[in-house]
């Protein structure tokens, strides 16, 4: 009989160069032992048992996740996507890679994001780390081998216990389709394989001071710059305007705030061309408002009951290829409004004694024109990913934040190599 493990259904959606993987870099101030690295990891991933996993099918031709107690592997970092759920990896959808001063957790997007994926990462770090140098000051939330995984940390809500109250309004915004042939371009081009991104580190006192001083978050600066920055990019169109998106974690909305699951919907701003002269200030207020306006929990219910109503339905079909199909043709993300550019920041961590021997945390995700957001006490590193070596986007985002006075430290163009998904066919 089906599990029907809620962590499954984003594998339904897999697409080859849509892979729905991610990958957090780790940036250490001395070169990895790999020896230890691997003691600690095979350690650490036993407390996490619902990632120690493999995909099965059952006779309904459901995706299943059973046990896999076969060792995590942990390899040396290489120029090439490695294939989650295949032999080189043991099976996993997790695996971690090192080079240099260097390790990268891998893993499916399916399961959790970078939120459910710290509890994992801070142990096997902490337990690396003390191998290494003795006794450190250990985050806050550290979840190590012997600590009980408890009701909260794998809560899934049930749909009757969820609200289904109206918001008490909805923000208007729509379709931007200035990207959107960029990403076709990538996803027709069967010759399209690298993907690339930049490095880029901010102080954290200055850019708070900052953002403080204009009445505004991480989220929506960010917004507001890469507006202003995507209009000294883009070529205005008459009757068109500039969107962005943030990602939003709606996990406290239907009470499941310690789950390990990723529970994330996107806010949508809406800016028009008109606005491009605008102050930093003024556009930071106007995302400001549109974040308000979607932030409403009732939103995030009425996200989560969509999303349990495709799931049904998918459960429902009878053949793989029919889940599949729906899946894609009905995917929450894909019937968001286009946007021109995304920001996902998962806020200040808090990584205790072990922020001494970090020097970088950069998270690698599918995307084009996408900030991918991690700050530590002292900085700010941020992703900027794009899916051609074009770099006039980044120039002028890094234009906006110089004349803002927040300074910046770039890296050079880096080659994105996600992994893939080997998944299970019916015989």
């Amino acid at each position: 009989m089906a599990s029907h493990n809620p962590d499954i259904y984003l594998l339904y959606e897999y697409l080859d160069k849509i892979s729905f993987t991610l990958k957090l870099q780790y940036q250490l101030d001395e070169s990895v032992d790999a020896a230890l690295l691997n003691e600690a990891a095979q350690e650490a991933i036993v407390r996490f048992p619902y990632y120690r996993v493999q995909v099965g099918l059952d006779a309904g031709q459901n995706y299943t996740l059973e046990p896999n107690e076969r060792p995590l592997a942990v390899l040396p970092e290489e120029d090439r996507r490695r294939v989650l759920g295949s032999d080189e990896v043991n099976g996993h959808l997790f695996f971690i890679s090192y080079r240099g001063n260097s390790i990268w957790f891998n893993g499916s997007h399916s399961f959790s994001g970078s939120y459910g994926l710290l509890f994992w990462i801070k142990a096997t770090l902490y337990l690396y780390m003390t191998r290494k140098y003795g006794a450190i000051e250990a985050p806050k939330d550290l979840k190590l081998p012997g600590t009980p995984v408890d009701d909260r940390e794998l809560f899934f809500p049930d749909v009757d216990s969820v609200s289904k109250d109206e918001p008490l309004m909805r923000y208007e915004g729509g379709d931007c389709n200035f990207a959107i042939g960029r990403m076709l371009k990538f996803l027709f081009n069967p010759f399209a394989k690298d993907n690339y991104y930049y490095e880029i580190e901010i102080p954290a006192k200055e850019f708070m001071d900052y953002a403080v001083s204009i009445d505004g978050s991480p989220n929506t600066v960010l917004t507001a710059m890469m507006f202003k920055a995507m209009t000294r990019w883009l070529k205005e169109k008459k009757g068109t305007f500039v969107s962005g998106r943030t990602a939003a974690d709606y996990r406290k909305d239907i009470g499941a705030e310690g789950s390990y699951r990723d529970f994330v919907r996107l806010i949508h701003t809406k800016y028009e061309w008109s606005m491009r002269d605008e102050s930093i200030q003024q556009l930071n207020l106007r995302a400001r408002g549109a974040m308000i306006k979607q932030n409403q929990p009732e939103l995030g219910c009425e996200r989560f009951l969509k999303l349990m109503e495709v799931r049904k339905s998918i459960d429902e079909l009878p053949t793989l290829k029919e889940k599949k199909k729906y899946a894609l043709a009905n995917s929450t993300f894909r019937s968001d409004p286009r946007d021109v550019y995304s920001i996902s920041y998962v806020g200040r961590v808090d990584y205790g004694g072990l922020a001494d021997h970090i020097r970088g945390i950069y998270t690698i995700t599918d995307g084009d024109l996408m900030l991918e957001v991690n700050a530590t006490e002292d900085t700010f590193y941020i992703t900027y990913q794009l899916i051609n070596k074009d770099r006039k986007p980044l120039d002028r985002f890094l234009e906006v934040l110089g004349e803002e006075g927040i300074p910046y430290r770039v890296s050079e163009r880096k080659v994105r190599y996600l992994p893939k998904i080997q998944l299970p066919e019916p015989r």
